[in-house]
């Protein structure tokens, strides 16, 4: 595979199915009309995609299709998830806060919404409340999905069962609300004006597949991170070092030619 240049050079990407992105035909453009960013190579089959100057984005396969539509609003209302901060006024949030509570510790009572008892699910306090100020809400949704779809694997993370653990380990909840920001970052979806990076285009096509698509990488990134938490040895200050490297096998699985779903990234077969 090759990437033309023309007038200036080319964004080298995985070729996606042609109702998501169609090869770049800017040969009779001017160099003023459009730009192309710098080759960047990454695996095998590549394809164009050519952006207006001043940032904005060309749409250059014309009008959407009905996948293409279906991605747009799964976008869309993935995107308003994100600017739901955690409000402990809110009924709905004070009954989600419960619901977590009771998929991870069924047989005990919770005393109240604050209470020491949060503590023991790796909150710094004992007002879980004061800990979504990173994620938001959709922090607390990614721990209840994954308490309630993969249970064993959220109680294996969450009673620290596998492998030689460190004196000092990671706080379990706390670990999720930043794993949760940190797949925001990566796929840059608080952004006003976000980057058309690789893994947000892929990630992208994936909603059409499936709009739970978020919360599975969610799980998917909290199993690759203890893993390589325990295959690193790693104690509570090594955290952010871990985080950065789980957000780089991350963003190599989801780029690999056969992953077209989330439930086809290697790392998924470590949840059960």
């Amino acid at each position: 595979m090759r990437a033309e240049r023309n007038q200036g050079s080319c964004v080298t990407i995985r070729c996606l199915p042609p109702s998501s992105i169609s090869r770049c035909s800017h040969g009779s453009s001017s160099s003023e009309d459009v730009t192309c960013g710098s080759p960047r190579w990454i695996g095998r089959g590549f394809s164009c995609v050519c952006i207006k100057p001043k940032g904005v984005y060309e749409r250059i396969w014309g009008n959407l299709t009905p996948v293409q539509i279906l991605q747009e609003e799964r976008l869309s209302r993935l995107k308003h998830r994100m600017n739901v901060y955690f409000d402990p006024s809110r009924h709905g949030h004070q009954e989600a806060l419960k619901a977590l509570w009771a998929s991870t510790y069924p047989d005990q009572v919770l005393h109240g919404l604050i209470s020491e008892q949060w503590k023991q699910m790796g909150w710094q306090g004992k007002d879980p409340s004061t800990d979504f100020r990173g994620a938001g809400y959709v922090s607390l949704e990614n721990l209840l999905f994954f308490s309630k779809t993969f249970s064993r694997s959220f109680q294996w993370l969450l009673n620290k069962q596998g492998g030689k653990r460190a004196a000092w380990e990671y706080p379990f909840a706390v670990a999720g609300v930043n794993i949760t920001f940190m797949i925001m970052q990566m796929l840059d979806l608080h952004s006003s004006k976000p980057r058309r990076t690789f893994v947000r285009t892929v990630f992208i096509q994936m909603l059409a597949e499936n709009e739970w698509a978020f919360d599975l990488l969610y799980c998917v990134a909290f199993m690759v991170m203890d893993k390589q938490w325990l295959e690193k040895n790693a104690s509570y200050m090594d955290f952010n070092e871990i985080l950065r490297s789980t957000r780089v096998q991350l963003e190599k699985e989801l780029l690999l030619d056969d992953v077209m779903r989330i439930e086809d990234m290697p790392s998924y077969g470590l949840l059960s």
